[in-house]
């Protein structure tokens, strides 16, 4: 196999820093290639974003789109571990104006035929019976879906270590051994991880660790917030979004859901920072009942939140650092869940192959922002704002 050879009994052939859902697919990928893999996680496997999101599989305006669509079905049979994985999604958009960005952003899925139809009031809530009256209208997509970020992440890490991938969890990495301009180790509380290859998935903290290398990934830290309620009878369809929310209902019929302002945070150094609850939690539920006003008597049970990362064009990364070519980086901006059966597959044709053979990821590329204005964060107002301003 070109350019992937053991280099220390140690370590691996690639070491993957990360273990959320990018991260823990690439290694899937590359272990069922039979390429010898090590995720290092500081924590425990999608102990961040990647267990705490809405589970929606729909990314109609990503490069990888047709590769998520292709390949979701499969995934239970794939990976040899359930997914809860759910086919169709519906949008419901409160207002005019919603309903017109939605009308927008499927474009893509009628280029490549994927079917959708726009739904009045009454046909929505012969589908989404928690639905109102008051509803400018809803997109039913014939394809999409969703599904239980948990189980998949633990599926993702279970199938890769059925394929010979190992993990190692609760390991902070400290930094990295470099040689003859190659990264030839990966520094960790217990010592050093010799690789040939290595992959920098670590989600909010991938612009720390590139940045030690010399090409820092410019991301801008958010705290993402969900809610879950009481269970309700299960709709007809459960993969349902819209108002400015995503989430689904769950398999015992919780209402699962998240979305809205996002709270900049400052990211230490070796942590995520804390997550208690917060008034955005107020936000979401007010949504969600605008949305579904007749789930109003069902109680919220628990919230969560997880650390997610942003680019400063929205879009992802996946490419070779310049500094240390046998360095690849890969942050999803946030919607690395459904894109992942997708990115880990590129990010194992790049690592083996030298090039994605399914998609054009160019416009994935780090060098976008080589002219980044160095206050990029501030320019585009992503700072750390009080709560109660978004209360």
């Amino acid at each position: 196999m070109s350019g992937v050879t053991m280099s220390e009994i140690s370590g691996a052939s690639v070491v993957i820093v990360g273990g959320g859902v990018t991260g823990l697919s690439a290694g899937w990928w590359l272990a069922q290639s039979g390429v010898d893999v090590l995720v290092i996680e500081k924590g425990i496997v999608g102990w961040e974003a990647s267990g705490r999101n809405g589970g929606g599989c729909t990314h109609m305006q990503s490069p990888l789109f047709l590769e998520e669509q292709r390949l979701w079905p499969m995934m239970d049979e794939l990976l040899g571990y359930p997914t809860e994985f759910m086919p169709h999604r519906i949008r419901i958009a409160a207002t005019e104006e919603q309903l017109v960005l939605y009308s927008r952003g499927i474009a893509t899925s009628r280029q490549h035929g994927y079917r959708y139809e726009l739904l009045d009031g009454k046909q929505l809530r012969e589908l989404v019976p928690l639905a109102g009256e008051d509803i400018a209208g809803a997109y039913y997509y014939h394809f999409g879906g969703h599904a239980n970020p948990h189980r998949t992440v633990q599926a993702y890490a279970w199938a890769m270590q059925d394929h010979g991938g190992r993990l190692f969890q609760n390991c902070a990495v400290t930094g990295f051994r470099t040689e003859g301009g190659r990264v030839t180790g990966v520094k960790t509380e217990r010592g050093v991880f010799g690789c040939d290859q290595l992959l920098i998935a670590a989600g909010p903290h991938t612009g720390r660790f590139s940045a030690m290398l010399g090409q820092e990934v410019p991301v801008a830290i958010a705290r993402a917030e969900m809610i879950v309620t009481e269970p309700l009878p299960l709709m007809a369809h459960t993969g349902v979004d819209g108002n400015g929310l995503y989430g689904r209902q769950t398999l015992r019929g919780n209402l699962a859901y998240g979305g809205g302002p996002h709270e900049w945070l400052e990211l230490p150094d070796a942590d995520a920072p804390a997550k208690p609850s917060t008034p955005l939690m107020n936000h979401i539920g007010r949504r969600l009942l605008e949305m579904m006003p007749r789930a109003a008597q069902v109680r919220i049970i628990r919230s969560w939140a997880g650390i997610i990362e942003n680019t400063p064009d929205g879009r992802p990364v996946i490419d070779r650092l310049s500094t240390f070519p046998n360095v690849v980086v890969a942050t999803m901006s946030s919607v690395g869940f459904g894109l992942s059966p997708a990115s880990g597959h590129a990010i194992r044709d790049l690592i083996v192959d030298g090039a994605c053979g399914f998609a054009d990821i160019s416009s994935f590329r780090l060098g976008r922002f080589d002219k980044l204005e160095p206050d990029w964060r501030e320019l585009q107002g992503w700072n750390a704002l009080a709560m109660e301003e978004i209360a």
